[in-house]
C-alpha cells in the first residue's frame, strides 16, 4: 500500500510534471539565489543598524515602522527571487 504522501505526489505530478532541469537552468537558478541573498542580507544589516539606533533613542513608532519596512522589503525580495527562479525553469 501507498502512503497518503506519495498519492499526492502521484496526483501532483499527473496535474504539473516536473521537467529536469539542465546544468545551464541550475547555475542560473544558483546565481539567483546568491544575488538575492546578498540583497536580502544588505536590507536586513541596513535596516536594523536604523532599528537600534532608533531604540536606543526611544523612538518606539519609528521602530515598528522600521520593522514593517523590513519586512515588506524581504517579502519583496523572495517574491522578486521566486519570479526570476519560476521564469529559468519555465525557459524564458
Amino acid at each position: 500500500m501507498k502512503s497518503a504522501y506519495e498519492l499526492a505526489m502521484e496526483r501532483l505530478q499527473k496535474d504539473t510534471p516536473s521537467t529536469p532541469l539542465t546544468s545551464e537552468q541550475r547555475a542560473q537558478i544558483s546565481e539567483i539565489d546568491s544575488l538575492y541573498k546578498a540583497k536580502i542580507a544588505e536590507k536586513e544589516l541596513l535596516l536594523k543598524g536604523e532599528i537600534a539606533q532608533e531604540q536606543a533613542k526611544g523612538q518606539f513608532e519609528e521602530v515598528e515602522q522600521l520593522q514593517k519596512q523590513l519586512a515588506s522589503e524581504l517579502r519583496r525580495l523572495n517574491e522578486e527571487c521566486e519570479s526570476k527562479k519560476e521564469k529559468v525553469r519555465q525557459g524564458k
